[in-house]
């Protein structure tokens, strides 16, 4: 299935294929299929398609809750990946063979080359790979996109890899139509439904104060010589910390930027129509309504500022690297040594998935992860003993943000980053209990390089699973 964020994803097939299934199983017939997609997509498919059971295995990411609750209860078989490693993976043929490919685009052309939507994601493995095609032409999406896009065909496996020519975000290094083999396409579904990207609440006052102290760090490093003035390409994940960190650029004395990132959500838009970000380089554009609305009023602005590319490019580790991105993203919850969490609650209950988050921190100039000092209305702390499910090892966390402050961790023993993770990054209501955990870790604990008690490294979260709050 097409798809990245809730954009451009197919509409109709899925939910014509939930009836299918529901009738099938009423009739006492099992069927359900495997759903590989670029990442999330909308309700139309993920939550009609696990409604009616008709997931069996999920990759390489989900958002919708209804999914997210059939793979929690072990309904639904889920392989949560570096969405930079997914194209590969099908290439090498390692999950098998790609049956049918549906794929939404903007329009067909007279040579048959296909138009894409609002995302590219993986669709330009889909197409080659499929054995079969459906397209969906949705007449809802704008015409104006065309040429937007950047597919680059030259990805190989190895030995036969070759140096991707990309040096600066805003290079275009492809083509702006997918290639698709006329004789696999056995059906055209005209459909005229939008998008579900939903427009993100205005940033509550956690969210104002992690942008604060981010834009304050992002100062200091200009001004000690460690960033260009206009920065590095931006990279940024989604949710209301990410549109409030980009919101704060808007008022920023930085020179117009750039981004190399998965998706453009509302503030990057926002960015885009001031002139503060001159050039945004993306799979998706993951925009609200009023954010759609305001693009298409502007289209013939940002037209050739806005590039769509798959997202073997988007999320290349080599590319991340050579353009020094600087990686910014949300976390369930840090240690006090920088190890970070993104994706479980509790050790054993998804939320979402890794996504490109795992690209970028590893491969990026400067990795930053935010997240509020707490959770469940301060039941829960966000700045832990131990993770209790690892996303990111210490070695790939340089900075850690939350609402009471920043901790810049780089070149620190992993001795001096607990004590300055729990003195800028905890909530004062949880600060006491870690460096109470802290000091006598450091007396009693088996080693002193990264000092833990292991009988109660994960005690806060059994006490919160036992009595719904971490707190003593």
């Amino acid at each position: 299935m097409s798809g990245f964020t809730a954009a451009g994803y197919p509409k109709a097939v899925p939910l014509a294929m939930a009836r299918r299934i529901e009738d099938a199983h009423g009739r006492g017939e099992k069927f359900a299929v495997q759903i590989w997609s670029g990442a999330s997509t909308g309700p139309e498919l993920d939550g009609a398609l696990a409604k009616a059971d008709g997931i069996e295995f999920r990759m390489p990411y989900n958002s919708d809750p209804t999914a997210r609750d059939k793979i929690n209860s072990g309904k639904i078989e889920y392989l949560d990946m570096h969405l930079s490693q997914v194209a590969p993976m099908v290439w090498e043929g390692f999950l098998g063979t790609e049956d049918i490919a549906v794929i939404e685009v903007t329009g067909i052309r007279a040579d048959g080359s296909l138009i894409p939507s609002t995302s590219v994601g993986n669709n330009k493995t889909w197409i080659d790979r499929a054995q079969k095609v459906i397209l969906e032409v949705n007449r809802w999406q704008n015409p104006a996109l065309e040429g937007m896009h950047d597919i680059y065909y030259g990805t190989a496996l190895p030995p036969h890899r070759v140096p991707i020519p990309l040096v600066k975000p805003d290079d275009r290094i492809g083509e702006p139509w997918f290639r698709c083999d006329p004789d696999k396409v056995i059906a055209v579904v005209e459909t005229d439904a939008p998008d579900r990207n939903q427009t993100l609440p205005p940033p509550d006052t956690q969210a104002q104060a992690i942008a604060g102290h981010l834009l304050e760090f992002l100062h200091h490093e200009v001004s000690m010589g460690r960033l260009p003035s206009n920065l590095l390409p931006l990279q940024s994940g989604v949710g209301s910390v990410a549109n409030a960190v980009l919101a704060g650029l808007q008022t920023s004395s930085f020179p117009p930027m750039t981004a190399f990132t998965e998706v453009i959500q509302d503030s990057m838009l926002d960015l885009l129509l001031t002139g503060k970000l001159a050039s945004a380089s993306s799979a998706a554009l993951c925009l609200g309504p009023e954010a759609m609305q305001r693009l298409t009023d502007n289209m013939a602005e940002l037209h050739d500022r806005i590039i769509l590319r798959p997202q073997e490019i988007s999320n290349h580790p080599e590319l991340i690297r050579r353009l020094g991105c600087i990686a910014m993203n949300g976390m369930i919850e840090a240690d006090i040594y920088g190890n970070v969490n993104s994706t479980h609650v509790m050790g054993s209950r998804i939320m979402n998935g890794i996504g490109g988050s795992g690209d970028y921190a590893r491969n990026a100039y400067i990795s930053i992860f935010t997240a509020p000092s707490t959770a469940r209305n301060g039941a829960i702390s966000t700045i832990v003993p131990h993770v209790s499910h690892v996303d990111h090892i210490t070695q790939d966390v340089q900075v850690l943000v939350t609402d009471q402050g920043l901790a810049d961790m780089r070149g620190l023993s992993p001795k001096r980053r607990a004590s300055l993770v729990i003195e800028n990054c905890a909530h004062p209501d949880f600060r006491p209990l870690l460096k109470d955990y802290f000091d006598r870790a450091l007396r009693e604990s088996y080693g002193l390089q990264t000092p833990t008690l292991l009988s109660e490294a994960l005690s806060w979260h059994q006490r919160f699973i036992d009595s719904g709050s971490m707190h003593v």
